[in-house]
């Protein structure tokens, strides 16, 4: 155990982690070692609700134009 090796995440001292590092990673189970670690990938929530709702609705309104316009176009070619 005293061997292992050790991760190199910082603590909230400034100090290095002395925890001993997942085999195969470079980070313990705590500092984001372990599978499904850390924050989710982007922030959905975010786009739900807030100061991003109306980008939201604007985005979704422009794809579903572009969309609309691209089903016509296919059609013509037909």
């Amino acid at each position: 155990m005293q061997s292992s090796p050790r991760c190199g995440a910082r603590t909230r001292g400034g100090t290095i982690c002395r925890a001993p590092a997942l085999h195969g990673k470079a980070r313990c189970r705590m500092h984001g070692g372990a599978r499904r670690s850390g924050a989710p990938r982007g922030n959905q929530n975010a786009r739900k609700h807030g100061m991003f709702a109306k980008d939201r609705t604007t985005e979704r309104r422009q794809i579903r134009d572009l969309l609309d316009e691209s089903w016509k176009l296919l059609d013509g070619l037909k």
